[in-house]
């Protein structure tokens, strides 16, 4: 059977245990819904489907995961067509990453506080140099190249929506960014893919949506 994921308000748990009795495979707290709390996240390990989160950094990441994600997402800007601010947001957490793997143990005390992340969680990291779920990359990824980019860049997979079924051939778009995400180090994989696949979905630009209807700001 296909896995389905749903989407559920951010904070809004009654969402989150109606989608548990409908059983569903996972579940998405997400930015790109309206957000039903303003302070508080789902408490996910009061449930036994996973969640996926998303994150635009590693505070965002590690304080996502201490609520119970099984999965993290880096955010982007859904629904644009526009990669800029995926790139941005995995840049920010595999560098940083790579950051805490050359601090020691006084730094990264003071580095959980910068972070507001447990400090087991942050020592973790920086020993073992990887978020300890699966990290995807979402928002903005519109073509086969895309998904490479992502992949190339340190993600465990992508997960793209606007980006193939607003396409002009969702079904031959969905099937080249497969083949790309498998095998994203390989160009002549990537041109082949990329060849014939339709009109790609209408593009926007992030840098022109106004702040305060950005998606990816919601979520603390």
């Amino acid at each position: 059977t296909i896995p389905v994921m749903a989407k559920a308000r951010i904070g809004h748990f009654v969402e989150a245990q109606v989608l548990e009795a409908l059983e569903v495979d996972y579940i998405d707290e997400s930015e790109v819904l309206t957000p039903a709390d303003e302070e508080h996240h789902i408490d996910k390990w009061k449930f036994t489907v996973p969640f996926v989160c998303g994150c635009r950094n590693v505070g965002e990441a590690l304080r996502r995961i201490a609520e119970g994600a099984a999965m993290i997402r880096t955010k982007g800007e859904a629904g644009t067509g526009d990669i800029v601010n995926a790139v941005r947001h995995m840049r920010s957490v595999f560098g940083t990453i790579r950051r805490l793997g050359s601090l020691d143990a006084d730094e990264l005390y003071a580095e959980a506080k910068t972070l507001q992340a447990p400090y087991d969680l942050v020592r973790w990291v920086a020993e073992n140099g990887r978020l300890p779920v699966v990290t995807f990359t979402a928002g903005g990824i519109a073509t086969p190249a895309d998904a490479a980019l992502c992949m190339q860049l340190g993600a465990d997979g992508v997960f793209v929506g606007s980006g193939i079924y607003k396409s002009g051939d969702p079904a031959m778009r969905a099937k080249a960014i497969v083949e790309a995400t498998t095998h994203f180090r390989d160009p002549e994989v990537l041109a082949r893919v990329s060849r014939g696949l339709g009109e790609p979905m209408l593009g926007l630009s992030a840098a022109s949506i106004d702040p305060a209807q950005l998606l990816e700001t919601r979520g603390w």
